[in-house]
């Protein structure tokens, strides 16, 4: 009877703890689906608030049309969306070779360095840098000196934005491979030149593509800095030398307006931006995501 107590009592004891253990574990569970639900439900909430108002006025003339004037019906987008697209299209061209480049550097040779250590560190800050500052920065050393607003500003500003994205998940992805393949391309007489460019990335190029998404997508819809880079433009205008529209800063100006067109079209512009950049996050994190992990 006495060894049968003893035995039940270590056992009671360990079911009352994995019942603790347990109980608490369920209660986690439930507070993290509910964080995540109310994430999602305010998700689709203004999702569904921006096809609800920007449906309304999407049609052909969004896309063929300029911005319209004040007190004026119709009108479209067709400037503000060729701006964006230039001047997106122009800082990523900008910040993507710098970004990788920085980014095979800093995992091919910053391994024990005072440079790439404060590379990283400034790197980091710019990730956190609040875009209006990059704005102010570049119409400081830029647009002040040559007395006027241009798409070429515009362009700067954003490539600050999109650089550390590109070099710090160029970093990340290139510290996956796998030190094994290293040595072997070095066994085999490699220099480390060619083993950076032909082996490491090689290895996550689909990685580093999908941070060069991430960065266009963070970008796209980026307003502070182009109201002191590009300032906006009511005509169609491919010049990168002058002032230039751009969805952000249309959408900015439109919805505060008195106008009901021009509130229609900045939903619209709103539309047509968030799901842009949904667009692009599902593309990096689906096609390319799933090419990495092969």
């Amino acid at each position: 009877m006495t060894l049968a107590a003893n035995n039940a009592t270590p056992n009671a004891a360990l079911n009352s703890v994995y019942k603790s253990r347990l109980l608490k574990h369920k209660i986690g569970i439930f507070f993290s689906t509910a964080a995540m639900a109310l994430g999602v439900f305010f998700l689709m909430w203004i999702l569904a608030t921006l096809l609800i108002k920007g449906v309304g006025s999407l049609d052909w003339t969004v896309f063929t049309q300029a911005t319209p004037p004040p007190g004026e019906e119709g009108g479209g987008l067709a400037n503000a969306i060729l701006g964006s697209l230039m001047m997106v299209g122009v800082a990523t061209l900008i910040s993507t070779p710098i970004g990788i480049l920085a980014g095979i550097y800093l995992a091919e040779y910053g391994e024990k360095n005072w440079f790439s250590d404060v590379t990283r560190f400034v790197t980091d800050i710019m990730l956190s840098a609040p875009s209006v500052v990059i704005g102010l920065f570049v119409y400081a050393i830029y647009v002040a000196k040559i007395n006027h607003f241009s798409g070429w500003a515009g362009s700067f500003a954003i490539s600050l934005i999109a650089i550390p994205v590109v070099v710090r998940t160029t970093d990340n992805m290139l510290g996956l491979v796998p030190t094994s393949l290293r040595e072997a391309a070095f066994a085999l007489g490699a220099p480390r030149w060619k083993v950076a460019l032909f082996i490491r990335v090689k290895a996550v190029k689909a990685g580093i593509l999908t941070g060069v998404l991430l960065a266009v997508a963070r970008i796209s819809g980026e307003t502070a800095p182009l109201l002191f880079t590009a300032l906006n433009n009511q005509f169609i205008n491919t010049d990168m030398n002058k002032p230039m529209a751009n969805l952000p800063v249309v959408i900015y100006n439109f919805a505060m307006s008195p106008y009901e067109n021009w509130r229609g079209l900045a939903w619209t512009g709103a539309l047509l931006v968030t799901f842009s950049v949904l667009a692009l996050n599902i593309l990096s994190r689906t096609v390319f995501a799933q090419k990495v992990h092969k």
